[in-house]
């Protein structure tokens, strides 16, 4: 399909309330390479003036990649990603660095945690000994043993359970206790499988729990139900300590996806007290024959019903130039523009562009361009 219309005001000119960047694990990850506090400051610092330069004002910063945290911690292991070792010390608080790098910049910092990976393939390469997934295995208490699952994609916190789902909502209230984030931010890892086995036990419980109560909750309005509890209750955390801070999530742009997953993207949409924010992953180009990038965009405006909340687009500046998706990205260097623009037109309150790495690439260097060109124009 072609490109949708957009309205005539003049040089579309962007002034979104958001214009963010995601930053990866991978974008300071010094598990293979020079260590130490002087490197990983720099690569905040540089990370921090290029975003700041291009014009961009938040950052999303991978704070709990794999259910460990690049800041001590009392119920996470130190993260891989600092010393090649999960669970080491490594002699300074990165996060603490990155809020006061942010905010000096005058950049906004969303503390990005995915919630229930543990381990993805072989990354990290070992687990510590205070790892979660040791200590419960490890402890006298039997039904612990059930809180995290093995896949063949990885290893996994099970959102079934109530000592999860508060073991995770703890986590999320001391990281905003302890640093001055203007906001937490999940990205789309939720049930990480459809299968039945994954949870049995713990939804055979739950049906005869209400027996003699009513017909219980299918599986997928259960699982639904338990990612709702954890969405809820981290939205609680954060409201509690700090109204102001703001609690979002990234979901995957298919709306399929999300329902394979028992996302309720829905209720988040629509209801107060689950999400500040909607950021949905639509990495699609206008033409994709699947999921064309306007009707996505336009279904999600849909959906993100109560003005209450706020919708951002999420863009795959990765893709661009590349010869993903059939070689669509690699036909026209002004998509993520042309994709900002639609979206603004669509009355998003913003984007968020994956991933810093991408900012400064030779894949991608006509693509930003255009898009520094967009977003800078009332900014001079």
């Amino acid at each position: 399909s072609d490109t949708p219309s957009l309205p005539d005001d003049g040089d579309n000119q962007i002034d979104m309330e958001m214009k963010a960047v995601w930053v990866p694990f991978m974008s300071m990850d010094m598990s293979n390479g020079e260590k130490g506090r002087e490197v990983f400051e720099k690569k905040v610092d540089d990370i921090v003036e290029n975003v700041k330069t291009m014009g961009f004002n938040t950052l999303i910063v991978h704070t709990r990649p794999f259910g460990d945290a690049i800041y001590p911690s009392s119920y996470y292991p130190w993260s891989h990603i600092l010393t090649g070792t999960q669970g080491m010390d490594p002699g300074y608080d990165p996060m603490e660095y990155w809020v006061e790098a942010a905010h000096e910049a005058g950049l906004e910092i969303h503390a990005w945690i995915n919630p229930l990976r543990i381990k993805a393939g072989q990354t990290p390469s070992e687990l510590s000994s205070n790892n979660p997934y040791y200590m419960w295995q490890n402890d006298t208490i039997a039904e612990n043993n059930q809180w995290i699952a093995e896949l063949e994609s990885g290893i996994y916190y099970n959102p079934a359970y109530d000592g999860v789902r508060k073991y995770i909502i703890d986590g999320v209230r001391e990281l905003v206790e302890k640093y001055d984030v203007d906001g937490v931010h999940m990205y789309d890892y939720f049930y990480p499988t459809q299968d039945e086995s994954f949870d049995k036990s713990a939804y055979d419980a739950y049906c005869a729990s209400v027996e003699g109560e009513g017909e219980p909750l299918s599986l997928a309005d259960w699982r639904k139900q338990n990612i709702n509890m954890l969405v809820s209750g981290i939205y609680s955390a954060v409201k509690s300590i700090d109204p102001n801070i703001v609690f979002g999530i990234s979901p995957q742009g298919n709306m399929e996806n999300c329902e394979g997953m028992y996302a309720d993207i829905a209720t988040w949409g629509s209801t107060e007290g689950y999400v500040d924010y909607l950021c949905p992953q639509m990495y699609f180009t206008f033409e994709n024959s699947y999921q064309p990038y306007g009707e996505v965009a336009s279904e999600w405006r849909k959906l993100v019903s109560n003005p209450e909340i706020k919708l951002y687009a999420g863009l795959g500046l990765y893709k661009a130039g590349s010869d993903d998706d059939n070689g669509q990205w690699a036909e026209s260097d002004d998509i993520i523009r042309r994709e900002i623009e639609y979206a603004q037109s669509q009355e998003y309150d913003g984007f968020m562009l994956y991933s810093y790495d991408y900012l400064q690439t030779e894949q991608t260097e006509k693509e930003v361009e255009n898009i520094l060109e967009c977003i800078n124009q009332n900014y001079q």
